[in-house]
């Protein structure tokens, strides 16, 4: 008898376990994002605001952190057209979520080419550098498939002559997410 009482009360712990929450059996390896951006910028280079567009890519491979991918066109369109920035980024990402508002943090390195203007007839330069960048923003979820984006970003061209190019970015897009 006091072997049956001892089976029972060491059968009765694992009815409870039957009940558990199942391994989910289709999972997948990330969260992809490709998304456009209308950028505005205050370079240090001219007094005059540099206005372009930006592709950006973001591939979330869990809850909070992610990897983000950048491209942005300025073009100083006012004093003199020939003078632009442009920049490649990659970096990591952190992101919270609240509910459809998800905001972010970014740290990017990568390369700016920068555009001088032509000092005479055919003669200009074109020089690239490298480029550390910060920034964050919000991105606000629109529709399960579109996702809208308000950011910022701050720029800072290493070996740029004399001091340095340090280029502030505000940025609105839209993006597409990838299920």
């Amino acid at each position: 008898m006091a072997a049956a009482l001892l089976a029972l009360a060491c059968f009765a712990g694992v009815g409870r376990s039957l009940y558990g929450q199942a391994e989910p059996t289709a999972t997948r390896f990330g969260d992809l994002k490709v998304g456009g951006t209308f950028n505005l910028a205050d370079s240090d280079y001219t007094a005059n605001r540099f206005r372009g567009f930006g592709f950006y890519s973001n591939f979330d491979v869990n809850y909070h952190l992610g990897l983000e991918a950048e491209f942005h066109q300025l073009n100083n369109s006012v004093s003199s057209p020939n003078i632009y920035e442009r920049t490649y980024e990659v970096g990591p990402r952190y992101v919270l979520h609240y509910r459809r508002i998800q905001p972010f943090a970014k740290a990017l390195y990568g390369r700016g080419v920068f555009n001088y203007p032509k000092v005479g007839p055919g003669f200009g330069a074109n020089i690239a550098y490298n480029v550390a960048a910060v920034g964050g923003g919000a991105d606000y979820i629109l529709s399960r498939s579109l996702i809208l984006r308000a950011g910022y970003e701050y720029q800072r061209w290493l070996g740029f002559p004399p001091h340095g190019l340090t280029p502030a970015i505000l940025e609105v897009g839209v993006a597409y997410h990838f299920h």
